[in-house]
């Protein structure tokens, strides 16, 4: 029974094509969870600079400002991709 269930529904997987709205999740995550994200941070570091811990504030900010550089250039990398491999593959 299961076997005649996969064998009917085998071809309609096959030709299904599985689109991916990349953009809309980017969009999302960058109005969404970022802001988020970046707001518990804030909190966290107010609270810390409020109990007097001001070398753990500028460490912790130091760390979030090269991770965001890091995410800049991979998503630079990301958009710039396929121009890069169009340089330096094509005939």
């Amino acid at each position: 029974m299961l076997r005649t269930a996969l064998h009917d529904i085998a071809p309609m997987l096959a030709g299904a094509e599985a689109d991916i709205n990349t953009k809309g999740v980017i969009d999302f995550f960058l109005s969404k969870i970022a802001p988020i994200l970046l707001g518990v941070l804030g909190l966290i570091f107010i609270g810390r600079a409020n109990k007097g811990e001001i070398s753990k504030v500028m460490t912790s900010s130091a760390i979030a400002i090269v991770g965001l550089a890091f995410i800049a250039g991979a998503v630079t990398l990301v958009f710039l991709g396929g121009t890069l491999v169009d340089l330096f593959f094509t005939d």
